[in-house]
């Protein structure tokens, strides 16, 4: 089965020492005893402290946040301790941005249309910010869900293509809602 969906994210404390390529990659096996057979890739985001990894089994990623409960400890070279976050890419809860959709589309048809996704708690309206002359609403809902699944960055509610962003979305053809190509690529659309 194939992992491409399957990556568990590692959120390394910012306030402690950076942590190099090396040590993480010998964390990774000594703390979560991952063969090299298991690990399709090992991606690291540097600003934002995270490690990603792809898994070449689905279930693998279950496996490790079942036995670590999510959190293991990382020993810096000076001995500090941090406690590192484990959880799958993309879930979790989310700010949704929802963009071109009509002022007349009732919250309710947005809950319906997302609820596939995951458990929607609250959907607001955003707004110009105070340097603008009017600081009303910019026609941007913002649906805050704990996701299941991801959402294609393109969908549509109440019969209108709205853009869908958030955090950690893997991006998605316009055309074909499909992952692993752009619009100008797809093979679905030309």
């Amino acid at each position: 089965m194939s992992g491409s969906q399957n990556t568990i994210v590692r959120i390394f404390d910012p306030a402690r020492p950076r942590v190099s390529a090396y040590q993480i990659h010998e964390w990774i096996y000594g703390q979560l005893q991952l063969p090299e057979h298991d690990v399709r890739m090992v991606q690291r985001d540097g600003p934002r402290r995270r490690v990603y990894i792809k898994f070449a089994d689905s279930e693998r990623p279950h496996t490790v946040l079942s036995a670590t409960n999510g959190q293991v400890e990382f020993r810096h070279d000076n001995g500090e301790l941090s406690q590192v976050q484990i959880e799958l890419a993309g879930m979790g809860t989310r700010c949704i941005m929802i963009a071109n959709l009509p002022p007349e589309v009732p919250d309710c048809v947005i809950r319906l249309a997302l609820a596939k996704n995951g458990d929607i708690k609250e959907i607001q309206e955003d707004s110009w910010s105070r340097k603008y002359r009017y600081p009303v609403s910019n026609g941007i809902r913002i649906a805050i869900v704990d996701l299941a699944h991801h959402i294609p960055s393109y969908m549509s509610i109440d019969g209108n293509r709205v853009l869908i962003s958030y955090e950690g979305e893997p991006p998605t053809c316009y055309g074909c809602n499909g992952v692993g190509h752009q619009y100008q690529n797809c093979p679905y659309w030309r």
